[in-house]
């Protein structure tokens, strides 16, 4: 599943890519991009413009819910997204592009020495020069999506 969120959902995007989805985020208001990219890149549309919404001839989800939680359980309904787990933390929460696994000794000196030391597993944003390996905060962004319930 792909997506394609409006700019007013910058954090739910960045929650999608956690999950591992492909969601860009539409920063500028042109709504013509949004629906040339969503028909063009077969991507789901997810906005609470419901102008917007009420144009779309793609499949779409129209959100109400102002807070990132219930925007995340709607998103999950409505769309009867399974969270995978295996998928989770493999793409750049920053630009979306899938993370490349990396030796730790590729990138000793782009993480900071103690994380370096501790961890042994590093993923890399080939666009955004970022490193990201599985600390605590995957834990409980884990617990989290448990907690959101069916």
């Amino acid at each position: 599943m792909k997506f394609i969120l409006t700019k007013e959902l910058g954090r739910l995007a960045r929650w999608l890519r956690i999950l591992g989805f492909d969601a860009l985020y539409q920063r500028e208001g042109n709504q013509t991009k949004v629906l040339l990219l969503a028909l063009r890149e077969g991507r789901i549309v997810i906005t609470r413009n419901k102008v917007l919404f009420d144009k779309i001839s793609a499949k779409a989800v129209y959100l109400k819910e102002g807070k990132l939680k219930e925007q995340l359980k709607k998103t999950i309904k409505a769309l009867n997204i399974t969270i995978d787990e295996g998928k989770m933390f493999s793409r750049c929460v920053v630009c979306n592009k899938p993370l490349v696994a990396v030796d730790k000794t590729d990138i000793k000196d782009k993480v900071p020495p103690y994380v370096n030391k501790t961890q042994d597993e590093f993923s890399w944003c080939s666009q955004c020069q970022k490193a990201y390996w599985p600390g605590s905060h995957w834990g409980n962004i884990r617990r989290y999506f448990k907690e959101l319930g069916p």
